[in-house]
């Protein structure tokens, strides 16, 4: 009997470690022979721990699954009180478009022979075979931009590492996944490590480089020891060291970060690889041609590197044909918040704010009207209803004085008090900001203590706030400083109510 669990972190919160437990101990006590696999998470975070039973008829899920619902996955599977059907079949998976998550929840994530099974080192292969030139052409043409925040284009950064000289260079993974509402970092490294591998290996020979870095934070125990087991394995089975065979050199490692904030920013990012103080260099510079220990150093994010295989095992016109305008391929929406379904769903670019949260959430938890959705982490913009019309795309969201970022969603029903979330950004980047840069290190400071004077009914302190957030957006060195106005702005301009209420209570 198979059954398949997921490791994953969400799924582990909610009990699966337990569960897992007790099919062991029933089975014994049945002496039923089980082999029960722990995958990564299909993404319904609602329906964990969500089991799966290998049948003739396929595999069956069931969830959310108690301890009491143990029993019963030992007799009419079709009678069980979860019983939901094959997963493939469920409405949230069916309409997705996976490209990057389509082997997470579906493989074991320890077994190289699941990876290949499913197509995994086919885009590697394709690599071996292409000039690094033509490698790079290949991300170029796909469209492919971060995934990590500013959407830059990873063709660009690659090429500059490329045609950089130099003795060594490195590829660097970006896993600081420290967004509120992010989590396919985590969950594409907990679900399906040898994606990211893949990628990284390929991003390596395109770029020149023979060594390569997974910067994890410590929040994430899961996710290191999963890497860091599937990094042995790709190493003994000659996916690391000679790639395959083919006399090209790379290898990798898992460095741990301490969980500041500001490392999820490249350059504190690597100044915390190097040993020391996590805080922004100035640019230039760029870390393409100067980066970890002064080398040439692609930074990428996760979901970033772990898109590169499909891109070369099925072309890059494949990938960039999903998507809209500059927007290509497929991204990773992780809704949370007040919302009825809540989790991760891979889809093309274009589909609008209302229809994910709307459609594929399903309003709210609550029950209670959407007030607004903040997109793009604790930087991020608050779009009220009359915004979403908004195609779910860069250069859309950026016309709407938003930014996608990690593509973090978290919805707020008409119960929120906005000012209330305006202070926590300006609290919030007072306490992550590095000190590097004034704006930031001053400003989110005194940011905190002028949001507290309109609450106290200072209604002349608005326009102070107003021109303090100017201030940080213009003059902050990296994103913490200067995109903390988004969300201030945002509940400024399309809360005013929420302001005005404050006012008058006083």
């Amino acid at each position: 009997m198979k059954i398949y669990l997921p490791l994953d972190s969400a799924a582990v919160a909610l009990g699966a470690d337990e569960i897992a437990a007790a099919i062991h101990k029933h089975a014994h006590d049945k002496g039923i022979s089980v082999n029960l696999v722990r995958n990564g998470s299909r993404g319904m975070v609602w329906l964990e721990p969500l089991v799966e039973v290998e049948t003739a008829a396929g595999r069956l899920a069931f969830g959310p699954m108690t301890l009491s619902d143990v029993p019963a996955l030992f007799g009419d599977l079709a009678q069980h009180p979860k019983a939901l059907g094959p997963a493939d079949d469920l409405p949230w998976m069916k309409a997705q478009t996976r490209l990057t998550f389509a082997r997470v929840g579906v493989i074991d994530p320890l077994s190289l022979d699941d990876y290949k099974t499913q197509g995994g080192l086919t885009g590697l292969r394709r690599a071996l075979t292409m000039e690094p030139a033509a490698m790079v052409a290949e991300v170029t043409a796909s469209g492919l931009r971060g995934r990590g925040g500013a959407g830059f284009p990873t063709g660009i950064k690659w090429k500059t590492v490329s045609e950089a000289k130099a003795d060594r260079k490195y590829i660097v993974c970006n896993a600081d996944e420290g967004d509120s509402a992010t989590f396919a970092d985590r969950m594409l490294m907990e679900g399906d490590p040898f994606t990211l591998i893949e990628g990284m290996v390929i991003a390596g020979l395109a770029c020149g480089a023979t060594k390569g870095f997974v910067y994890i934070r410590s929040e994430y125990p899961v996710a290191i020891r999963v890497m860091e087991a599937a990094i042995a394995t790709a190493r003994a089975e000659g996916v690391l060291g000679d790639v395959l065979g083919s006399g090209k050199s790379f290898d990798m490692e898992v460095r741990v970060g301490a969980g500041a904030y500001v490392c999820g920013e490249e350059t504190s990012l690597l100044n915390s690889l190097e040993g020391k103080r996590g805080v922004v260099r100035a640019k230039p510079p760029l870390p393409a041609l100067q980066g970890f220990m002064g080398k040439p150093t692609v930074v990428n994010n996760v979901i970033s590197l772990a898109s590169v295989p499909v891109i070369f095992e099925k072309g890059a016109e494949f990938y960039k044909g999903f998507g809209l305008g500059r927007s290509r391929g497929t991204i990773p929406l992780q809704i949370a918040g007040n919302v009825k379904h809540g989790g991760l769903y891979e889809i093309a670019f274009g589909l609008t704010l209302g229809e994910i949260v709307d459609g594929i959430a399903g309003g709210t938890a609550s029950g209670r009207p959407v007030k607004a959705v903040q997109v793009g982490g604790p930087l991020g913009a608050y779009f009220p209803r009359a915004l979403f019309n908004t195609p779910f795309g860069y250069e859309e969201f950026a016309g709407k004085d938003g930014l996608i970022g990690h593509a973090g969603l978290t919805v707020f029903d008409d119960s929120a008090d906005m000012l209330a979330q305006a202070r926590f950004a300006m609290e919030f980047c007072a306490i992550e900001s590095c000190g590097k840069c004034t704006p930031c290190r001053i400003g989110a400071v005194r940011g905190v203590e002028t949001v507290d004077r309109i609450a106290k009914g200072d209604a002349a302190a608005i326009p102070l706030l107003t021109d303090l957030c100017n201030t940080m957006k213009a003059g902050s060195l990296c994103a913490l400083g200067g995109f903390t106005p988004y969300p201030v702005m945002s509940a400024l301009t399309h809360f005013p109510d929420d302001f005005a209420v404050k006012e008058a209570a006083e």
